[in-house]
């Protein structure tokens, strides 16, 4: 793959499905992320790929200006070791962390994520990499972490599928993703993820903000979901969930 920024790329069949998912969000410095997505996009997308991994999407979070979200998926944990320490000991790596670096205040927000089904995982078959100067979308992607009671990821996981996925697409919200806590030890201590942590994540897909507007009042609206599903589903809940709205950024692949 060409690292310029003409680059236009279409995934093939090996990038389907990652069973490891970092969901990354990163605070930056007031009016930094701008340049922090021409780093990123530019530079840094082809080679983590090259290593092995897949850069799934990358977003400004519409409600936190300084707010830089991205989403990389690996084959398995050992495989996130070698891709990490293959990138991060690059190069290409060496050349750009100052100035990536220098638009952060804390990148340390990492959640570690595994398909919550067999078949829940980000479908990227024709996803297209666009070049870096292509026009902004009004696309948005909505992301939705639920915290759970410790052990229950797996039960909440059957009663989603089972009570609310349904309704979600019932009101033009379908899910393009959906994960729980992976578990497993960090493979690559040097990049902290949030130890502890029992989420359920899914991921939906609007053509503007507008159109996942009408997708949340629908639902406040619809009396199965308020007084059947949702009641099911906060007998769950260790504490409030949290719904990012994201505006991916020309590179990503999402939506």
């Amino acid at each position: 793959m060409s690292e310029g920024n003409k680059t236009t790329h279409v995934m093939g069949s090996s990038r389907l499905f990652s069973p490891v998912v970092e969901l990354r969000q990163y605070t930056l410095k007031s009016g930094r992320r701008e340049d922090l997505i021409r780093v990123f996009d530019t530079h840094l997308v082809e080679p983590q790929e090259d290593t092995g991994m897949t850069v799934i999407g990358q977003f400004r979070d519409l409600d936190w200006p300084d707010r830089f979200v991205w989403l990389r998926g690996f084959e398995d944990m050992e495989a996130r070791r070698d891709a990490l320490t293959a990138f991060y000991g690059g190069l290409v790596w060496t050349a750009y962390r100052d100035a990536a670096n220098e638009t952060m205040i804390d990148s340390d927000d990492v959640l570690l994520l595994t398909p919550a089904w067999p078949d829940s995982a980000f479908d990227l078959s024709g996803a297209s990499r666009d070049s870096a100067d292509r026009k902004a979308s009004y696309s948005v992607v909505a992301g939705t972490i639920f915290h759970l009671q410790p052990g229950t990821e797996a039960d909440f996981a059957a009663t989603f599928a089972e009570e609310a996925r349904q309704r979600l697409a019932r009101h033009d919200g379908p899910l393009l993703a959906a994960f729980i806590t992976e578990h497993a030890e960090n493979t690559f201590p040097r990049l902290p993820v949030r130890a502890g942590e029992n989420v359920f994540v899914v991921f939906q897909a609007f053509t503007d903000a507008l159109a996942m507007a009408n997708h949340d009042a629908a639902l406040a609206t619809d009396p199965v979901w308020m007084h059947g599903v949702l009641p099911v589903l906060e007998r769950y809940f260790s504490r409030p969930s949290e719904r990012l709205r994201l505006a991916p950024t020309a590179r990503s692949l999402l939506p």
